[in-house]
């Protein structure tokens, strides 16, 4: 294996990894968290 091949499988798995975390964000599971993690720099601290 030369120094190209192991960039192109470090392009692919950073691709990869990019793509799960895009998914992650996006999931309707973790909605309602970040609309709460959204407000809070508008919260009234008393």
């Amino acid at each position: 294996m030369d120094i190209n091949t192991l960039r192109a499988w470090v392009t692919v798995l950073t691709f990869v990894v990019f793509m799960g975390i895009v998914i992650w964000a996006c999931s309707r599971r973790n909605q309602a968290a970040f609309e709460e993690a959204a407000q809070l720099p508008f919260r009234q601290d008393d």
